[in-house]
């Protein structure tokens, strides 16, 4: 068993981790008292709490929510450290390591708050697609990198 995956996914998950705890640090001093705030004609910064997981699905307002979803997550993280330590691969550890860098920033956020803070916007033509963070657009490039090395990367054997 190698710990190239670990070497590898751990940095950017720290980091991931570091900086969506930052950024939403800074929103949330900005924001007070909440408002919108326009950075470009389709981006704007805003403070909304999302009680669920993405595009606020499960939402709940139960006391024992925040702690579901958070097991939730931590589950998912365990999974990806198991997964982690059979990889050997740079792209399929940096997207694990996105993913749990994200999870975890999100589950600091609901044993804090209760909720997940997300306050980017963006929107065209009257439509705005649902508020997210850093965290998630972490996880969304994770399983991007993870669902692009598995159709088109070439597992270490191929290559010889």
């Amino acid at each position: 068993m190698s710990h190239s995956g670990y070497r590898r996914a751990l940095p950017v998950a720290a980091a991931v981790l570091v900086l969506d705890q930052l950024s939403k640090w800074w929103v949330l001093e900005l924001m007070q008292p909440p408002r919108q705030i326009e950075l470009a004609p389709f981006l704007n910064l805003v403070l909304a709490w999302n009680r669920g997981v993405s595009f606020s699905l499960f939402h709940s307002d139960a006391d024992y929510a925040p702690y579901a979803l958070s097991a939730l997550a931590a589950a998912v993280v365990v999974g990806l450290l198991w997964w982690l330590r059979q990889t050997t691969r740079v792209w399929p550890a940096l997207g694990i390591g996105l993913v749990i860098g994200g999870a975890v920033g999100n589950v600091v956020d609901r044993l804090r708050f209760g909720a997940v803070v997300d306050f980017i916007d963006v929107h065209a033509a009257g439509w705005h697609w649902p508020a997210f963070n850093l965290a998630d657009s972490a996880i969304t490039v994770g399983v991007v990198l993870l669902i692009a090395d598995g159709l088109f990367g070439r597992p270490d054997e191929a290559k010889t």
